[in-house]
Order: structure tokens, then sequence, then C-alpha cells
């Protein structure tokens, strides 16, 4: 194994292991400060749900070998819809039709991916 390609591929290892456990922790921080002040709101919610969007995609990552697009996008879907719902009411509308028309291209981004997922699976499959 060439030296420059082992480096890369413990690095990555190490990393992704320090982001999982940094996503824990981050996690439990956020149920603890919920806990203190006796109360969970639906962006709370929405930030659990990221961490363990996060947490997903390290383990797809250590059972693949690779990271499916598709995980990033929706974090991304989920961080901007918990924009919206935290917003209050005196925002610009403007900046929450352009949040909104961010969702749902990514949306459509992650439908296209999960396509090209499923011909690529064909794929396989064919030439079995």
């Amino acid at each position: 194994m060439d030296k420059t390609h082992w480096i890369t591929v413990v690095s990555e290892k190490v990393l992704l292991a320090i982001i999982g456990v940094a996503t824990c922790l981050a996690a439990l921080q956020h149920l603890y400060n919920m806990y203190l002040s006796m109360e969970i709101m639906l962006a709370d919610l929405f930030l659990l749900f990221i961490f363990t969007e996060i947490l997903a995609m390290v383990a797809a990552f250590y059972s693949s070998k690779r990271i499916p697009v598709t995980l990033p996008i929706i974090i991304a879907i989920t961080a901007l819809c918990r924009l919206i719902v935290m917003q209050n009411k005196d925002m610009d509308a403007l900046i929450i039709i352009a949040e909104a028309s961010a969702v749902i291209i990514l949306a459509g981004a992650a439908y296209i991916m999960s396509l090209k997922d499923k011909i690529s699976l064909e794929k396989l499959k064919d030439r079995d």
C-alpha cells in the first residue's frame, strides 16, 4: 500500500471517529441543556435529528467505505428547516421564501441522487 494512501485512509478514519465522538458529546450537551430548561422546542428536535444524521453518515462510511451523497443533502435540508422554524415573525418574507426554495432544490437533488443510486444498483445486478 502506498504511504500517501495509507496516511489518507488512517487520517480519514481518525477524523470521522472524532466527528462521531464530538457529535455524541454535542447531543448530550444539548439534551442536558433541554433538561435544565425543562423545555423541548421543535428547533431542539431538529437539532437532535441533525446529530442523528451525522452519526448515520459516519456509520455509513465505516460500513461501506464511502459516504452516500444524499446524507449530507438531507442534513442540509434539516438544518434549513430548523432555521425556518427558529425565525421570528418579524423576518423578511423573501428570506423565508429563499430558504424554502433552497429546501426544494436540495430535495430535488436528493431525489436525483437516489435515482442515480438505484440505476447503479440495477447495473450491478445486470452484471451478475
